[in-house]
């Protein structure tokens, strides 16, 4: 099964996380079929801190994929500010 789900890279007191498609059956730090954008949880002035490519997204989730619980809730929300701009 594909899932769409965050890894985690960054130092330590660092988190930077790569919203990546995957095979479940993958480690988290594993091979990834596909990067479709990133998470900055401590984004500081003038750095983005959710950036994410809608188009592949959808185009994975029409193909059978599940989106782990963060991932579909920074989906929405990114969604939300996409149609506020």
């Amino acid at each position: 099964m594909v899932t769409i789900r965050l890894t985690r890279r960054g130092g330590r007191n660092q988190p930077f996380y790569h919203v990546v498609v995957t095979d479940s059956r993958e480690r988290q730090g594993g091979a990834s079929l596909e990067q479709v954008g990133f998470f900055n949880p401590i984004a500081r002035r003038g750095e983005p801190k959710l950036r994410l490519d809608l188009t592949r997204i959808d185009y994975w989730v029409s193909q059978g994929a599940h989106q782990s619980d963060r991932v579909r809730s920074l989906v929405t929300s990114y969604r939300k500010q996409a149609t506020a701009a």
